[in-house]
């Protein structure tokens, strides 16, 4: 289905019935990255599938200031009410983490629980930021001279998703499809307006999450581990998790463990 947000337009879908947990995928991904995940949930709760801001089959505006992640959040909350959905668990994997946490941070009494995938609260300094939002210009500017073909034969490559070269041809091939599908327009304004170095930092904001949280982070992905690791000591009711056999994007990598934990997490504490 499509649902209309702020002059915007988004791709959406809801499979399986029970307790509704939305899925939020990551930068370069869409909706689709969470079949498996789907097939493994869709028996227990309601999967509410979005393709976020310049993703996928959603609009991809040429004003980067839309895809601003305070304005994102309120567009994941337009959506919930839409579908008539108070309260519901978010799962967040990188760039759709960060996205679950600000959704949580400004609207707490929607957020019923939050499972963030290999994600941050953004960085921490004005220096920091800086510098992203440089080498992400970069990145965009790539992007939108270079095209689709030239830059998702980069990010494969990037360190960060070394892990998923042991994933079968067919997988990878897959993901690479998945990637070359998106708006070259939709992702460099997502790195302009959504990119870490755009956001806020949400350091500060930790302590004020109340809802039960899961930090998840694979073992071969130590930078995002050692970042789960600091925002379980900010926040009052989270636990880290690191799963064996897995690097960045874990709902890829190890997809049967991955639903697993899910069900396990919201059953534990919602049953």
């Amino acid at each position: 289905m499509y649902i209309s947000s702020n002059g915007s337009t988004y791709h959406v879908k809801v499979i399986g019935e029970g307790v509704p947990i939305v899925l939020l995928h990551g930068f370069t991904g869409s909706m689709t990255t969470w079949n498996q995940t789907v097939d493994i949930l869709k028996q227990q709760f309601q999967c509410v599938l979005i393709d976020i801001m310049g993703h996928g089959k959603t609009d991809s505006p040429d004003d980067f200031t839309r895809y601003q992640i305070e304005k994102v959040a309120r567009d994941i909350i337009h959506i919930l009410d839409i579908l008539e959905i108070p309260s519901a668990h978010i799962v967040g994997y990188s760039m759709g983490g960060r996205l679950a946490l600000a959704t949580a941070i400004i609207y707490p009494t929607r957020v019923a629980s939050l499972i963030l995938e290999s994600s941050s609260p953004g960085l921490k300094t004005n220096e920091e930021r800086a510098a992203r939002r440089k080498s992400d210009e970069q990145l965009a500017t790539r992007i939108e001279q270079e095209g689709m073909v030239d830059f998702v034969d980069y990010w494969e490559n990037i360190s960060l998703f070394s892990t998923q070269k042991a994933l079968s041809k067919d997988k990878q091939l897959e993901i690479r499809h998945q990637r070359l599908e998106n708006n070259p327009v939709g992702l460099a304004n997502s790195l302009r307006g959504m990119g870490t170095g755009a956001q806020p930092s949400y350091w500060d904001r930790l302590t004020k999450v109340k809802c039960p949280t899961l930090l998840l982070c694979g073992e071969l992905d130590q930078k995002f581990c050692t970042i789960a690791e600091e925002m379980g000591l900010s926040m009052q009711n989270a636990r880290v998790e690191k799963i064996v056999e897995a690097g960045h994007a874990i709902h890829v990598e190890q997809p049967y463990f991955f639903g697993k934990i899910i069900i396990e997490f919201v059953s534990d504490h919602f049953s």
